[in-house]
């Protein structure tokens, strides 16, 4: 059957909404576009809320960003585009998450829709408008889903971790501190 229908349709528009969307975010860290900071701002921002090293967090997040964005809208590799782009909105998702759900508050929403929808597309496939239908599926095998998404939960619940663990380290020392002054003064 060659005749596209709704569902093909409103998978491109999806592709390209989320994916240009994905590229631009990933477009601003990388090459500074778009009012972004580039590789040096972003990875000074990375450093701030714990992402280290910066410069390399900041690659990692554009590239997953712009390139899984970029695929998303071809429809090129959608199981790993999906899975990449939605791994980054995790990270964002984790810097975002002491200020509750809400965007206006600065919370996750905004970050945990893109990761939905890549996600989404990842699990969908693209439809018949994409390069992936175009070359036979050979990017876009069934296997592929679980794979990409799996291997992109683990990396990203270890990045994720890591900077947990970095954040809690100096609240934990402060707290050890606050201890041990308290006990000099009772004299213990």
């Amino acid at each position: 059957m060659t005749a596209f229908d709704r569902r093909d349709v409103g998978l491109l528009l999806l592709r390209l909404g989320t994916g240009g969307v994905l590229a631009a975010h990933g477009a601003q860290k990388l090459l500074g576009w778009f009012g972004g900071h580039g590789i040096e701002g972003t990875g000074q921002f990375m450093e701030s809320v714990g992402y280290t090293p910066g410069r390399a967090s900041a690659r990692a997040a554009g590239l997953a960003e712009a390139g899984g964005g970029t695929l998303l809208a071809l429809g090129l590799a959608t199981p790993a585009a999906g899975a990449a782009a939605a791994g980054a909105m995790a990270g964002a998702a984790a810097v975002h998450a002491p200020n509750g759900f809400f965007n206006q508050e600065g919370g996750y929403e905004y970050a945990a829709t893109l990761g939905l929808a890549a996600t989404g597309l990842a699990v969908t496939g693209p439809g018949r408008l994409s390069l992936d239908h175009a070359l036979g599926h050979v990017l876009d095998r069934g296997w592929m889903v679980p794979a990409a998404l799996g291997a992109t939960a683990a990396v990203t619940a270890m990045v994720v971790g890591a900077r947990n663990r970095r954040l809690k380290k100096p609240e934990q020392e402060e707290a050890a501190a606050g201890f041990d002054a308290q006990e000099s003064l009772s004299g213990e």
